[in-house]
């Protein structure tokens, strides 16, 4: 649902008495703040490009920077699938087009 989309249902419920004023203020701000997002999505969302820990397009540098894991195990990683079919290759790729820069 849309944050325009969930707004309009927290306006809807104060206007029908279920919420309070206080509980609408705090609900909108909670909602505002992203707090309802679940944690793998914020993570995601937080994904980008590392500019200071790239070898080549800075995809690993900003994984481990979300995981908390070094970068040079995500390298493995990704040298390790590139060898079964060129899997590893392919997601390095998607990634380095659709992951935004720092």
């Amino acid at each position: 649902m849309a944050l325009t989309d969930e707004l309009e249902r927290l306006r809807a419920l104060r206007a029908d008495g279920t919420l309070s004023d206080d509980e609408f203020v705090r609900a909108k701000a909670r909602l505002l703040d992203g707090e309802g997002t679940p944690p793998a999505v914020a993570a995601v969302n937080r994904l980008r490009r590392s500019r200071g820990d790239r070898w080549l397009a800075g995809v690993c540098g900003g994984i481990g920077v979300i995981t908390g894991v070094e970068s040079w195990v995500w390298r493995l990683v990704f040298a390790a699938l590139a060898l079964f079919g060129g899997t590893g290759v392919l997601l390095y790729v998607l990634l380095w087009i659709f992951v935004p820069d720092e």
